[in-house]
Parts: structure tokens; C-alpha cells; sequence
């Protein structure tokens, strides 16, 4: 029994220090969250989808889903540092849906925390950029989708420049 004990609060400790570490760092456990694209939105129809203003309104997923999927993940190791107030994270796509990724795979959606150095805002502003880019012609659908399932902060330092 105390081997068990001991197990099981190792077990926590693990889960405990890893969500942490992603969730600081910016990054999405990428063994649960590699990222998902909706195959309806390729290149040659970028200015029927995610170019078209209010695109994300019409396939963002409601809240009601979104939140329901928080909760449980953090609940399941997403928690930086133990914090379980839903209202410290943003239920964010890894593969924004500006730029084509997929609106309801949990493969793509994790909680983002606000704090640390690589917060959720920061990400919002580079998928602004990179939306900007892709509708301007001037980055392809799938490298901006690449940019952000490798590793968003590399992208940001690239274009839009270092973190203040």
C-alpha cells in the first residue's frame, strides 16, 4: 500500500511538472496536442474561407464545447503549476483557425495559459500576422500552418521580431 501511495504521488508530481513546463513555455503537450487542420480550407480557396472577414465567427465552436474541453484538460495535466481557474487560460487551436486549422479536434485545441513570457496574447498576435500574410500572398496556407504546429515562438521571433 505505501508503495502505491508513493506511486501515485510521484505519478502527480510528473503530470504536475510537466503541464507546467509546457504551459509556461507557450506550448502545447504536442503527444496530445500535434495540431489539426480543416482539410476544407486549402490554398486555392483561401479567399472563399479564411480570408473572408468574420471567417473564424462561422466555424469557431461554442463555448459551451470549448469550456467543457478546458475543464477536462486541465484536470488532466494541462495545469501550470496546479492552477485549475479556467479563467488564467484560453482555450486556444494550436493550428489557428485563421489560417485553416481544424475548429473541433481536440488534437488541436489545448488550454493556453495568459501568464509567463509566451502567453496566449503573444500567440493572438502572431495569428494575426500570419493571417495577414497568408491573405496577402506573401506566406502559403501551409507554412503559416507549419509555423504554428513546430513552434509558434520561432515564427514570432521571425515576423514580428523579439519578445519585448
Amino acid at each position: 500500500m505505501r508503495k502505491l501511495s508513493l506511486f501515485l504521488a510521484l505519478l502527480i508530481l510528473s503530470t504536475t511538472t510537466t503541464a507546467f513546463a509546457s504551459g509556461l513555455d507557450g506550448l502545447p503537450d504536442f503527444h496530445r496536442t500535434p495540431g489539426a487542420i480543416d482539410p476544407s480550407v486549402t490554398q486555392e480557396n483561401i479567399g472563399r474561407t479564411v480570408c473572408v472577414v468574420g471567417y473564424t465567427k462561422t466555424v469557431r465552436p461554442p463555448t459551451s464545447y470549448t469550456n467543457k474541453l478546458k475543464y477536462e484538460q486541465l484536470r488532466s495535466g494541462y495545469a501550470v503549476n496546479g492552477d485549475l481557474d479556467m479563467r488564467n487560460y484560453e482555450e486556444d487551436h494550436l493550428i489557428p483557425l485563421a489560417v485553416g486549422g481544424s475548429p473541433r479536434d481536440p488534437r488541436n485545441l489545448f488550454p493556453q495559459y495568459y501568464g509567463g513570457a509566451y502567453g496566449a496574447r503573444l500567440k493572438d498576435r502572431l495569428e494575426l500576422k500570419m493571417h495577414l500574410l497568408v491573405c496577402a500572398g506573401s506566406v502559403t496556407l501551409k507554412a503559416a500552418q507549419s509555423a504554428f504546429k513546430k513552434d509558434w515562438r520561432i515564427a514570432y521571433r521571425k515576423y514580428i521580431g523579439p519578445l519585448n
